[in-house]
């Protein structure tokens, strides 16, 4: 068997996989069902599919890694994953793909699932915040890398698909040489506690930090509307798959830029002011792609710069929401936080698709401007509690 390091490593590979097949498999079936005559609201609604999966999977994550362990939940995930991208080879329906869509979703929760919790259950404490960063920015490289797999359609509409498989095969059998582990359980009050206080946690993080639930929210509609529905946009104004397939990633790219600087910069002058001024960036650059969305060379440039102002929200969010809740309410946080990520996700695709249909004259970038506008407002009025004055103050 590997060394705790050799397992961790394992561990970010698989993520990395992950991210790449999700981040191929948006922009790919978009631009498959368009050109084959698929209407964008359909499209952008079966985009969702991925993110209805996730949300179906979360209620039953945690009893089953108990009693299995942490190898045999990530050995299922993995599995329900590259099956699922085979199958996509075997037969082109679209509610058959929508249904792999679903077991890709339920399989990818899976497997972060697993991996996630063993990373941060055993890193030790002297690098713990350098291996959860190194766990994070591997699943935006794969992310990153993922949509230049739409070029392939051009030589054979299963070619992305089997190649996706294939590294995920490749990178899941790695598993067979680490050793499992059973995540320890502990009695204490949590585990007495009754449904009904549960429900009241949810009820009380919400009442506290909601305005810290919409950066997840508003990034999970971004990067899903970005890849699920500009690939439809961008060929119906003209543009080549090739150049869409390296346009999309730049977003991904600017992320992984100033995913640590923002961060840093947050814990010495707040939350709450970096995201205001992240937002602002990315309303700002989005509203100068719709002037210039005919330019592949300012797509290139707005694509980058938004990613490196907005790419970084779902984190800020959840640090704005540990600055909000108490220690007791922040697994109630963190959970409803993956909610509104996976909700973004599902509406940005349906919205951006009915909008494309419905406002041929309007430019797409005008839908995500408009949710980056709201969300800002939301912010912008949210009163600061004394504790988080204090946090921001110091």
């Amino acid at each position: 068997m590997v060394s705790t390091r050799a397992r961790f490593y394992i561990l970010v590979s698989l993520v990395a996989i992950s991210g790449f097949s999700q981040g191929m498999l948006l922009p790919l079936i978009a631009v498959i069902l368009e050109q084959s005559g698929i209407s964008s609201s359909i499209n952008g609604m079966h985009a969702t599919g991925l993110y209805i999966g996730v949300l179906i999977a979360a209620p039953f994550m945690e009893k089953p890694l108990q009693k299995i362990g942490y190898k045999p939940m990530i050995l299922i995930g993995g599995a329900l994953v590259f099956t699922s991208l085979f199958l996509f080879t075997l037969w082109e329906a679209l509610w058959f793909w929508f249904v792999l869509r679903l077991m890709i979703g339920i399989g990818d929760h899976i497997l972060h699932f697993g991996t996630q919790t063993w990373i941060t259950s055993t890193a030790q404490s002297d690098r713990r915040g350098r291996d959860i960063a190194l766990y994070g920015l591997s699943f935006g490289v794969g992310f990153t890398l993922g949509p230049l797999m739409t070029t392939l359609i051009d030589i054979h509409v299963s070619l992305p698909f089997l190649i996706s498989a294939l590294l995920s095969l490749i990178v899941w059998s790695l598993m067979f040489l680490v050793r499992n582990e059973i995540p320890e359980t502990e009695e204490d009050e949590v585990d007495t506690s009754t449904s009904s206080s549960s429900i009241g946690r949810f009820i009380q993080a919400a009442k506290i930090a909601w305005v810290a639930f919409l950066p997840p929210f508003g990034y999970g509609f971004l990067e899903a509307s970005l890849h699920g529905n500009f690939p439809v946009y961008g060929l119906r104004i003209g543009h080549d798959v090739n150049i869409l397939s390296i346009i999309i990633p730049c977003f991904a790219l600017g992320s992984i830029i100033s995913q640590l600087p923002l961060g840093a910069l947050s814990d010495k002058i707040g939350r709450k002011k970096v995201l205001l001024y992240v937002i602002s960036g990315g309303i700002v650059t989005f509203f100068v792609a719709s002037i210039f969305e005919n330019s592949v060379v300012w797509l290139f440039i707005t694509f980058t710069v938004a990613g490196m102002f907005v790419g970084s929200l779902f984190s800020l969010g959840i640090s704005y929401m540990t600055d909000l809740l108490p220690k007791k309410l922040l697994p109630a946080g963190n959970i409803f936080c993956g909610i509104a990520f996976s909700t973004g996700s599902i509406i940005g695709p349906s919205i951006g698709g009915i909008f494309i249909d419905h406002f041929p004259n309007l430019s797409f970038f005008h839908i995500i401007t408009t949710a980056l506008i709201l969300i800002f407002i939301a912010i912008l009025f949210k009163r600061e509690t004394p504790t988080q004055l204090a946090t921001e103050n110091s």
